[in-house]
């Protein structure tokens, strides 16, 4: 069974990739249409709340321990191809969260940078070795001061690995973006991988907005570029990459600002200004993306607040279904 003592309770479950035997290789995390069907039944069909029932629940305080919706990260189209056929089939309304700056030309290569780890290596923790191979710092010191950060990143992300997780420390962390970017790209060209063949392929287009919007689905926020520390920019930049977000989105749907009512933090990522700005914003909803309490936060309980509610991640239940 899904539920037990540590998630009886209202959630998201959030999902990022899916594999089929076509474009979409199967990588770190991925999982196939069949994977998605056994999920659901795993889960429980008369678990999962359509999104405008979850968030019109929530609001009312009417959602019960078993009540759980189906959220959609970061505009990755295998969600497109693999598993809206499922949702429509089984008559499922998710979440979709959208970052938005790939629809002004000046996408993130965060899913970029993904794909070509996970397809053109033998192994993740191959490219990982490339990877500080090519930066050519020990790091030995840094890991050495984040060792509590680490310890904690593993008890917020269980699907991630060690390694994992001292990789998006590095990243995130002790390089400036643009070093890090400049590594990816140096690596990617050792490999002949053309990136610019594979952007318009990993992503939604704004046909695929629309589609979801008219079929019932819910859009939400998730930043305008996507940084992986949101929490770290000031409040001015944070409200410019929902702002940003917004309007972005509502051109595209044609809809009016206060159309978008809900987000989730990207990489989990968010203080109290970002709280802050959300509701001025008008946004009522927010998933993170764990499930416990982050006391560093102010957290006094698992959904702490309308714009700090749970979700499980995908490929957690992955493992608890092939345990």
């Amino acid at each position: 069974m899904y539920f037990n003592n540590q998630n009886n309770f209202f959630h998201g479950i959030m999902f990022h990739h899916f594999h089929d035997d076509d474009f979409h290789k199967k990588g770190q995390g991925s999982i196939s249409k069949d994977d998605f069907y056994n999920m659901i039944k795993f889960i429980g069909k008369k678990n999962i709340i359509d999104a405008d029932i979850f968030f019109e629940k929530l609001k009312n305080k009417s959602l019960k321990e078993k009540d759980v919706c189906f959220t959609f990260d970061d505009s990755i189209k295998c969600q497109i191809d693999i598993a809206l056929p499922i949702l429509e089939e089984l008559k499922i309304k998710a979440f979709f969260f959208v970052y938005t700056s790939l629809y002004e030309g000046k996408p993130e290569y965060l899913e970029v940078f993904r794909y070509f780890r996970m397809n053109y290596y033998d192994s993740v923790n191959e490219f990982y070795d490339n990877f500080y191979e090519t930066l050519n710092i020990n790091l030995d010191n840094f890991l050495d001061q984040n060792k509590n950060r680490i310890k904690y990143n593993k008890f917020k992300y269980p699907h991630y690995s060690i390694e994992d997780i001292k990789f998006r420390l590095v990243r995130d962390l002790y390089l400036k973006k643009k070093q890090y970017e400049k590594i990816m790209f140096e690596l990617m060209k050792n490999k002949k991988f053309n990136y610019e063949y594979y952007l318009p392929k990993l992503f939604f287009d704004t046909i695929d907005l629309k589609n979801l919007d008219n079929l019932g689905h819910v859009i939400g926020l998730h930043s305008h570029n996507h940084p992986t520390l949101i929490e770290k920019l000031n409040y001015k930049d944070q409200k410019s990459e929902y702002l940003k977000c917004i309007n972005v989105l509502t051109r595209i749907l044609n809809k009016p600002q206060n159309y978008i009512k809900s987000m989730s933090h990207p990489c989990g990522s968010y203080n109290n200004h970002t709280l802050s700005i959300l509701k001025n914003l008008g946004i009522e909803l927010g998933f993170k993306e764990m499930m416990g309490i982050e006391r560093q936060k102010g957290m006094k309980k698992i959904n702490n607040s309308s714009l700090e509610i749970a979700r499980e991640d995908h490929s957690e239940i992955f493992r608890r279904m092939n345990s």
